[in-house]
């Protein structure tokens, strides 16, 4: 914790992220709030600048690390003609020079797989649209529980694929479609690459990527319920299931969650065995009136393999900055507490800050018990600038003491017309 200080002082600076995106009904957790993403509608660019330290506190073998970059994206949309447009995103990546001429000094997780700036074509898209149906096919960001953008580095998760919606029944979104290769710093293997998602969650070939389809019914005022299966060919068949529902009280405003997913291999078994069930439970308690949210959380695996994982953050309650209870790779559980603060009512609008405990232990907790604290802060004017800040503790309590600290700061200004 020899590096809290500089951290702790820039948070209270800009003093403010956990409540940075009020809440609309549906149980969230801290890193669905951290990499929360809003891609601009119309014909923009963003420039972004970040740093980010990794911080060894135990007796890890990975060396310290940190990094400084420079990016963002340009996206042009077409008009559409007869229901149907194109769009096209150029995204990129640079190191302004203030790196450390020691490859190992310097993180990867803003770079490509060399440690070295980039630019890609993170889309490339047909999007038409036909009454209460859409079709969008090629390169685009997708936000599903088991694949989704995850903005919490340089550069965010993009997907090729091909997907077709449809919203004919009032209060009722069908999805179906196919996810082919993923792009993005969460890839594993080369961000400025689209590498095939197989490959991606670790099988050495590919197959037919996954098929995915779902519903989300809204129709009924304050609750919301949703349904999810993911077909992965030779590696894994997935089902998500999540309700959440808002209660509004004075003086405050309840959301409750209730999740299930489970996951059985199929096939060849080209990643492993897989047989996990993982259910959870999340309240957020919002006080408008006093700028304060309270949140609390806890998963549960009872499979033989632990929670499946995600392309992106994941779908999971308890999930922190950098720990997810997927991580922990066998039964065992998790739990969250949060709280958040909105200083618009007494300081300056857009500013939140918040700070969140999160415990992920195995059954034999021998094998994994690990505590996360995360210290964050978001500062918004207008719809141009963001700056959100990131502050991890982790605190790895098994016989290897991996313990390691990790700080980010990202600045966004968004040009758009």
């Amino acid at each position: 914790m020899k590096k809290l200080l500089l951290p702790m002082a820039l948070i209270s600076f800009f003093t403010s992220q956990l409540t940075a995106a009020e809440a609309d009904g549906n149980p969230r957790s801290v890193r669905q709030i951290l990499g929360a993403v809003q891609p601009l509608e119309h014909t923009e660019a963003q420039i972004r600048a970040g740093y980010i330290d990794w911080t060894a506190e135990g007796d890890t073998v990975d060396p310290d690390n940190s990094a400084f970059a420079v990016g963002g994206h340009v996206h042009l949309d077409s008009k559409r003609w007869y229901g149907v447009m194109v769009g096209f995103e150029g995204y990129f990546v640079m190191d302004p020079g203030f790196n450390s001429d020691d490859e190992d000094k310097i993180n990867g997780d803003f770079f490509d797989a060399d440690k070295d700036g980039f630019a890609t074509l993170s889309q490339a898209f047909v999007d038409g649209r036909w009454g209460h149906t859409e079709i969008k096919l090629g390169r685009q960001m997708i936000d599903t529980p088991h694949a989704d953008s995850d903005d919490i580095r340089m550069m965010p998760n993009y997907f090729l694929a091909y997907m077709v919606s449809n919203t004919d029944i009032e209060g009722l979104t069908l999805t179906a479609g196919q996810i082919e290769q993923m792009g993005g710093w969460e890839n594993g293997i080369d961000a400025k690459k689209f590498i095939s998602v197989e490959k991606v969650l670790g099988a050495e070939r590919s197959t037919n990527g996954i098929y995915v389809g779902s519903a989300v019914y809204e129709g009924i005022d304050n609750l919301t319920l949703q349904a999810w299966y993911y077909a992965m060919t030779d590696i894994a068949n997935v089902v998500y299931l999540e309700a959440g529902y808002q209660l509004s009280t004075d003086p405050a405003t309840f959301t409750f969650g209730l999740q299930y997913d489970t996951a059985t291999e199929t096939g060849d078994e080209l990643i492993r065995r897989v047989d996990s069930n993982t259910w959870g439970i999340s309240v957020e308690a919002g006080f408008d009136n006093i700028g304060l949210t309270l949140m609390a959380a806890y998963n549960r695996d009872s499979g033989d393999t632990g929670a499946f994982a995600s392309l992106g953050g994941g779908p999971f309650f308890t999930s922190m900055e950098d720990q997810t209870i997927d991580t922990i790779g066998a039964k065992g559980d998790a739990f969250m507490l949060a709280a958040g603060y909105d200083f618009g009512g007494i300081v300056i609008e857009g500013l939140n800050a918040g700070i969140a405990w999160g415990h992920f232990e195995a059954d034999e907790s021998s094998d994994y018990e690990t505590d996360e604290i995360d210290v964050a802060a978001s500062y918004t004017i207008g719809e141009k600038l963001h700056l959100s800040i990131a502050y991890s503790i982790v605190d790895d309590k098994t016989y290897a003491n991996e313990d390691y600290n990790q700080f980010r700061i990202i600045v966004n200004y968004n040009f758009s017309t």
